[in-house]
């Protein structure tokens, strides 16, 4: 059986109409968390580890509410 990753930064979504200095960020820190989980289920890491190793990134990560149990608001603060 084969397997699959989906990740996600937490609610709202990056549109393409969002400024290449804010998007691209974004953007490269879901590739690299996805080249994260990748690497370690290709490592043969139990599926449990892969998950908390790839939400642990993405909760570090500063473009992402991921952890928070809000949503980052335009302004760039936490909305609950």
């Amino acid at each position: 059986m084969g397997w699959a990753i989906a990740l996600h930064g937490g609610a709202g979504d990056i549109p393409v109409t969002m400024p290449p200095e804010r998007r691209q960020p974004r953007e490269a820190a879901l590739r690299h968390c996805l080249d994260i989980g990748v690497d370690a289920v290709k490592s043969q890491i139990h599926a449990f580890d892969v998950v908390e190793l790839v939400v642990r990134k993405l909760e570090n990560n500063l473009n992402f509410n991921a952890g928070k149990g809000s949503v980052l608001i335009n302004v760039g603060t936490v909305d609950m």
